[in-house]
């Protein structure tokens, strides 16, 4: 799988000068370049890790080959390659060519996969534009309804969980400022969305608990203890739910667990001993 990774990719689409309302190609292959020489320096850079010259021969060789496979395959690369130096949006307005220019090509699989990633990649933290979390969703989600069968979706779904944990940590994020500033309705909003679309991330034991939090201190002591018995009957061990149990239970004490003491390593054993018979 990882031959075949390597192979499908590379460096850099020279497009993209506005002249007027019109898109210009800033690269315009010569009619003397021989495109397998081209496509061969672009290997031999790509191999090196000099990813940016790579990209520069694998456009010469697209624009300069007559057979469409062999075209399709240098913009593949080309693409990667670009991707490889985190030129994102390079990469995939080159993939988005890819896909119009060559749709029944063997590698336009791997083209829609590479898209995936590079949006799955600009993801930022919580607290960051949610764009590009939406954009990676929308890539994957695609991917995974065209081609659930195929080796990339199995890597595409274990980021899709991650993805989720992402707009799940959003949710968190915003919701805990509207606690700060004491706005318990839409507080509330926030913590019972991950509750009901993001139950499977990380952060459904805090939201529980947040919930158990806000409701009682609004006097809601019914609708707190709906939201303990949650809680604790999916995660009574937790310490989210020690902390709400807390709150229903002025009495309670959370019991801090020591840390077991680490035993001395080889090494130190080995010291002590020469200096006890140093002695």
């Amino acid at each position: 799988m990882y031959l075949r990774f390597l192979l499908f990719l590379a460096l850099i689409f020279f497009t993209v000068s506005c002249s007027s309302d019109k898109k210009k190609i800033i690269y315009e292959p010569s009619s003397s370049i021989d495109p397998y020489k081209a496509y061969k320096e672009g290997l031999d850079a790509f191999e090196k890790n000099d990813f940016f010259f790579a990209s520069k021969k694998f456009s010469e060789a697209e624009l300069n080959f007559e057979q469409p496979k062999l075209a399709a395959k240098s913009s593949i690369m080309s693409s990667y390659a670009l991707y490889s130096i985190n030129f994102y949006e390079e990469a995939d307005e080159n993939l988005k060519r890819f896909m119009k220019n060559y749709p029944a090509d063997e590698n336009i699989i791997y083209a829609h996969y590479l898209s995936a990633i590079i949006h799955f990649e600009q993801i930022g933290d919580e607290k960051n534009d949610l764009n590009p979390l939406l954009q990676a969703e929308e890539k994957i989600d695609y991917f995974l309804k065209r081609y659930p069968k195929t080796d990339y979706a199995i890597d595409l779904t274990f980021k899709k969980d991650l993805v989720k944990n992402q707009f799940a940590a959003r949710e968190m994020y915003i919701a805990k400022y509207y606690i700060k500033v004491q706005k318990w309705v839409p507080a509330i909003n926030r913590l019972k969305l991950i509750v009901e679309k993001y139950n499977k991330t990380i952060f459904i034991e805090e939201a529980l608990h947040r919930l158990v939090e806000i409701h009682y201190h609004l006097g809601l002591e019914n609708e707190a203890k709906k939201f303990a018995s949650i809680l604790g009957y999916n995660y009574n061990s937790s310490l989210w739910f020690e902390k709400s149990y807390q709150i229903l239970n002025k009495n309670y004490k959370i019991v801090q667990k020591k840390k077991p003491k680490k035993e001395k390593s080889l090494i130190n054993k080995i010291i002590n001993i020469i200096k006890i018979n140093n002695e």
